[in-house]
């Protein structure tokens, strides 16, 4: 039986969620992910930040808090949208520590996670400092204040090499690459149909 490596767990969780989205039925104003299911998919990445070490730590440490928020929310929502819905209720959805931010938070961790891993195929070089910076700026620096921008961009140097993290994940290159484009194709249509939760509620994501 094949080993269920890291990236592997973590490509089939995503290509299910997005088989989700895709499969919605005809007509339905929205598919319905279940919030347990996209949690836990979620929590997946958590030892890919970890492997990314002191670089990526306030990621790690902000993103996990957020996941384990949704995974005690999925207790007693059934999914996204409802949960979303019950925020808007509340008049919340923009209060630190609500379902609906931390959601938006945990987008940008997929998203960074996303163009990481399409730098990390692009290029030729065991250096991930290239990748890991432009992913960082792209995705999480616009939203950082500038103390934490300095010391991601301290910590870069602290990097593993593409080796080791492969090593770490205990993946090939060959298998690393499938499994990561895996994830970048599956995880888009999930990124899409979240930013279309907030944007067609007027909430907008860029917050």
């Amino acid at each position: 039986m094949e080993e269920q490596t890291t990236l592997k767990k973590l490509a089939e969780a995503f290509k299910e969620l997005a088989s989700i989205i895709d499969q919605s039925p005809e007509g339905d104003e929205e598919p319905r992910l279940e919030l347990g299911k996209f949690a836990r998919a979620c929590s997946l990445l958590s030892p890919l930040f970890r492997c990314l070490g002191i670089a990526f730590k306030f990621a790690e440490l902000d993103y996990v808090a957020k996941v384990a928020d949704l995974t005690e929310a999925s207790r007693s929502i059934s999914n996204l949208s409802v949960m979303i819905h019950a925020d808007i209720e509340a008049d919340c959805v923009k209060r630190a520590g609500s379902h609906t931010r931390n959601l938006l938070r945990v987008k940008r961790g997929l998203d960074m996670v996303k163009v990481l891993f399409e730098h990390i195929i692009s290029s030729q070089e065991n250096s991930l400092r290239d990748p890991a910076s432009k992913a960082y700026s792209q995705v999480f620096a616009p939203y950082h204040v500038w103390v934490i921008r300095k010391a991601v961009a301290a910590g870069m140097y602290a990097l593993p090499t593409k080796a080791q993290l492969l090593n770490k994940l205990n993946e090939d290159e060959a298998s690393a690459i499938i499994h990561m484009q895996s994830y970048i194709t599956s995880c888009s249509p999930v990124i899409k149909y979240i930013d279309q939760l907030y944007i067609s509620r007027e909430l907008g994501t860029d917050w």
